[in-house]
């Protein structure tokens, strides 16, 4: 730290204390011309650290001028930091803690870069205009939303963001515009949104939110859109009189509430009905018969009609089933069926797969309307040459099917995965508390997970595709899933269905962990880090080992993870090993990729030749691997910028100490406490050594690593 960090630092310490007079007299000293001005360079220091050092003209991490030396796209009144506007700048980085320090930002507009991370909570409270779309933001709104009171507009679309919405809106009543559309945003709206008095236009498509629209019913509302979520109920006529109002892509309730029924009037035998004191039974005035007879009449035609409507609708009735029942013999003689399958298999050696349905009995429990519990019995076994996996044991799920029929794409009905099971939306729903912030386990590469709690203590993990997948073809889908279920290795999650009603696109997992290696490594409880001894992270680091292997040679075609890193790294309370996100890239027939979301560290898990053209292969989670050890060695992220510089990047502190015996001792992660074996922690280093080479040529295969480790143990 240079001196004018050092003094920039020494006055914020004193402001932050309260020391008013030697804040004013330092501030002096060191050339600043008031406080205001001392925080303002404070905060865009910082935020310049944070963005990870871009090329902006006049732009400095230590001090500067930022109103008098023309610092690009910072715009200023008088002394003050009134403005920041760099959309567009090709930013990365993230955005750091110290964006509240700015005491008279009034626009921030950073939109169209790739900055990630997650909002900070501490922001400018003087900010009306709050611009950060089409970045790479993960994680949920900030709570601290709600000490923003003078915000007028808001733009966070088109980022990574999830979660539930804050209920951090009741004094935001000067927000005008308001865009969170194209992320991943689940839940309830919040009830606080009804404060909103001043909001006139409202983006919310393109997530995943559901419940009703009641609370937006009382706003006034110009621009509406909620397009591609999951709201249901029945629309508030209020809304439907907005002039732009879009609501595609929901499974509301399109009836019209119904009127209450009159009071049904008491009724007698019509021979002894009293006749109204004022009935006229004379005939009518054209002839006709007189009130009463034509009550006759009427009542006569519908006992003629409804027998006839009756009949009508069991004709109708029969016919439907005759046609289902055309439909499955037809399926059936197409060799599609449930509980076989019978496509050729064009490669011989690859493992037979097959599905019991077992019948539900009578006595089965009814879970809801027209809801019954269909138990599916997995009995699944594989033969695989190298290596070889144990077998799968028995396992049982239930997903929840209502009995009502359900639209489905047409590569579901034609083609079927027959490994896994098919779940409702509905019953998702229903087991994961629709899909609430309670329920979420992580933000994965694909999208949100979240826990499904089903009978019988069953667990499942739902990923819901954020909606940069959802657009995936119902075929190519299901051609995903099918490559997925078809992974089985005790050291990698098992698939075990899918979901694609309504358009939505959900992978079911069999539930193994809600901890992760990174968890584990980097947490600040001591006894947590106490249970990974020296002999209990290279046994980790040894199944992470067998399942990548698996992946790169005991599938065929080989599949590369692309994402392998601690986070993606389940251990469960023994301390066994699953790793998460398998076959996510794998490659499909048409033109659609998977885009993984998410922002990686800078410096990070990536190999070279990924970080220089994006190519990925068995060699980079090799790479990958390396750096995972590299954190069960020494107890370090792989990018940490609160450590001294020369120490930030984890490979390229660690690799020239890895030959050295009292350097790796001095890197060992100090939880580990000494107790190991020096030879042990020496093979342990070089096979980190052979794993992170900066050519991929020189990095070892997986089934090396498998035996070294095994060796090591």
């Amino acid at each position: 730290m240079n001196g004018r960090e050092k003094d920039l630092e020494t006055l914020f310490r004193l402001y932050r204390r309260g020391d008013a007079i030697l804040v004013k007299r330092s501030t002096r000293n060191y050339g600043f011309k008031d406080v205001p001005s001392v925080l303002s360079v404070y905060a865009i220091n910082y935020l310049y650290l944070a963005l990870g050092f871009p090329l902006l003209p006049g732009w400095t991490a230590f001090g500067g001028d930022p109103c008098n030396d023309n610092w690009q796209g910072v715009q200023c009144v008088n002394s003050n930091i009134s403005a920041i506007i760099l959309n567009g700048a090709n930013l990365g980085g993230e955005l750091g803690d110290k964006l509240g320090n700015f005491t008279s930002l009034i626009t921030m507009d950073l939109s169209d870069n790739q900055i990630g991370g997650r909002i900070p909570e501490s922001l400018p409270i003087t900010i009306r205009k709050f611009f950060l779309s089409a970045n790479k933001f993960t994680g949920s709104i900030p709570g601290s939303l709600s000490g923003l009171t003078l915000l007028s507009d808001m733009s966070l679309n088109n980022n990574l963001l999830s979660g539930e919405l804050p209920d951090a809106f009741q004094t935001l009543t000067g927000l005008i515009n308001l865009d969170l559309s194209d992320n991943n945003f689940s839940g309830q709206l919040a009830p606080s949104m009804k404060s909103l008095s001043s909001l006139t236009t409202l983006h919310i498509q393109n997530n995943q939110l559901s419940g009703t629209l009641d609370v937006l019913q009382d706003l006034p509302l110009q621009d509406l859109n909620v397009e591609n979520n999951m709201f249901s109920g029945q629309i508030p006529a209020t809304l439907l009189n907005i002039p732009n109002f879009k609501k595609g892509g929901n499974p509301f309730n399109a009836s019209i509430a119904p009127s209450p029924l009159p009071p049904t009037p008491t009724t007698f035998p019509f021979s002894h009905a009293p006749a109204p004191a004022n009935s006229f039974k004379g005939p009518t005035q054209n002839g006709g018969l007189s009130s009463e007879n034509n009550k006759i009449s009427i009542i006569k035609a519908v006992e003629y009609v409804c027998p006839g409507v009756i009949l009508l609708a069991i004709v109708t009735l029969m016919a439907i089933l005759n046609v289902s029942k055309w439909q499955q013999k037809k399926l059936k003689d197409e060799g599609i069926h449930r509980g076989q399958d019978v496509r050729k298999d064009e490669r011989p050696e690859e493992p037979h797969i097959s599905i019991d349905l077992i019948k539900p009995h009578k006595g089965d429990e009814v879970l809801g309307e027209s809801t019954q519990r269909q138990e599916y019995n997995f009995n699944i076994q594989r033969t695989i040459a190298h290596p070889m996996p144990q077998l799968i044991e028995k396992d049982t799920v239930y997903p929840v099917v209502t009995g009502k029929k359900i639209l489905r794409d047409p590569a579901e009905i034609l083609n079927p995965p027959t490994s896994v099971a098919p779940f409702s939306v509905a019953s998702l729903q229903q087991h994961t508390n629709s899909f609430s912030e309670e329920n979420l386990i992580q933000d994965g590469s694909l999208g949100p997970v979240y826990l499904a709690e089903f009978p019988q203590g069953k667990l499942l993990e739902v990923v819901k595709l954020d909606n940069k997948n959802s657009d995936l073809p119902g075929e190519e889908f299901l051609k995903l899933v099918r490559i997925i279920s078809e992974i089985q290795h005790p050291n990698i999650v098992e698939l075990v269905g899918y979901c694609m009603e309504f358009g939505q696109r959900l992978l079911i997992y069999k539930y193994f962990s809600s901890k992760t290696l990174f968890d584990v490594i980097h947490s600040d409880d001591v006894a947590v880090k106490e249970k990974l001894s020296w002999n209990a992270r290279i046994q980790i680091a040894l199944e992470a080992a067998k399942a990548l292997e698996y992946l790169h040679e005991g599938c065929r075609p080989p599949i590369v993870h692309q994402r392998f890193e601690s986070s993606n790294i389940l251990i469960d309370d023994d301390l066994s090993v699953q790793v998460s996100e398998c076959g996510l890239t794998s490659p499909l027939p048409s033109s659609f990729v998977i885009r993984l979301s998410g922002t990686r560290p800078f410096f990070s898990y990536d190999a070279p030749e990924v970080s220089d053209s994006g190519s990925y292969s068995e060699k980079s989670d090799v790479y990958s691997f390396g750096i995972v050890m590299l954190e069960l060695l020494t107890g370090r992220k792989p990018f940490d910028s609160s450590l001294p510089w020369a120490e930030q990047h984890l490979v390229r502190w660690a690799s020239s100490q890895l030959h050295d015996i009292d350097a790796l001792i001095k890197m060992m992660d100090p939880s580990v406490d000494g107790q190991f074996h020096v030879k042990s922690l020496s093979r342990f280093a070089d096979i980190i050594s052979r794993c992170i080479q900066q050519g991929s040529e020189f990095r070892p295969p997986m089934s090396e690593v498998v035996q070294d480790l095994a060796r090591v143990i």
